[in-house]
């Protein structure tokens, strides 16, 4: 195959694009969409400080090469969650990203769960009996925002790409679980109660496309999966989703952009009509009751030792 611009020898196949790139005009491609996510969804403002979630996986560390490639000052914040011991997952990812830091003297924040909130994930996950996944989910988000908003950052910056986001929306609507489909949104805006905004430029760009982009840059990542995830019911629902793109491409841009654009709104104005969110009465962090789950669960961890 040849590159459908220069002709050149192809580095990757998009088809729900129906198009073919080499290396160079893939990356170019990869900027496009990733400005042209920022602009429609209007993601970033002239002068805002930006807090890029990084994770030592593909996504993160593309997206963070790409945003600093296109002028946009990132930096970013790695979470320490202690799977695997001390060398095992957690650590690798956490090598890889600082790594990647070095590299380009970029200033990265390392968050250690257990040395700053007393516990780390397997922990919380043996001791909650919840799936790790969902401990996992409720510490980054806050752990994320906390850093953002006690930083003064303005956006928070997400590297969910098109196959989570795709992933998740089918796995709430096949549910029906409306909550969780009314925060669905490229942009979650700030809030008076200390909700910083949150943005997700790669909804356009799938997995495989920022593992490409890795490689073909030189750029090392945590290629495992990590080991807690067994049994995630989003990982089944990926299979389903690229089962169907194999048959139909262009089926998981479908479905996501057709709800982004044009019934997201309904959603969320639903959403936020039903949702009061509060100061927590032990961080001052918002919440929807008196104290916050992640408080909760910092109790729950300090009782139990």
């Amino acid at each position: 195959m040849k590159c459908k611009i220069c002709r050149r020898p192809a580095a990757i196949e998009i088809r729900r694009h129906h198009a073919v790139f080499c290396r160079d005009h893939f990356f170019e491609h990869m900027t496009r969409q990733v400005e042209r996510t920022i602009h429609d969804y209007r993601m970033i403002e002239p002068g805002d400080r930006l807090l890029l979630g990084v994770s030592g996986g593909k996504d993160s560390l593309a997206l963070w090469d790409l945003l600093t490639d296109l002028g946009y000052p990132v930096d970013g914040v790695y979470i320490e969650l202690g799977i695997g011991g001390e060398r095992g997952y957690s650590s690798e990812s956490r090598q890889l990203a600082e790594q990647y830091a070095k590299n380009r003297d970029l200033h990265l924040r390392v968050v250690d769960l257990a040395t700053e909130y007393g516990y780390t994930i397997p922990e919380a996950a043996a001791e909650t009996g919840r799936v790790a996944c969902s401990v996992c989910g409720l510490s980054k988000r806050y752990v994320l925002n906390r850093i953002a908003h006690d930083g003064g950052y303005d956006v928070l910056v997400m590297g969910h790409n098109l196959d989570d986001e795709a992933a998740m929306l089918m796995s709430n609507t096949l549910t029906w679980n409306v909550d969780y489909i009314g925060r669905q949104r490229a942009v979650l805006p700030s809030t008076d109660q200390g909700l910083v905004k949150k943005v997700k430029p790669l909804l356009r760009i799938a997995e495989r496309e920022t593992a490409a982009y890795c490689v073909l840059k030189g750029i090392d990542y945590e290629v495992e999966e990590c080991p807690m995830v067994g049994g995630n019911t989003g990982i089944r629902v990926k299979q389903w989703l690229n089962e169907m793109e194999s048959q139909r491409p262009g089926t998981k841009q479908q479905f996501l952009f057709g709800f982004l654009d044009r019934v997201s709104d309904q959603f969320a104005s639903a959403h936020q009509e039903q949702v009061e969110l509060q100061e927590c009465d032990n961080c001052a962090q918002p919440t929807t009751s008196d104290r916050c789950a992640f408080c909760r669960l910092q109790v729950r961890m300090a009782d139990s030792e």
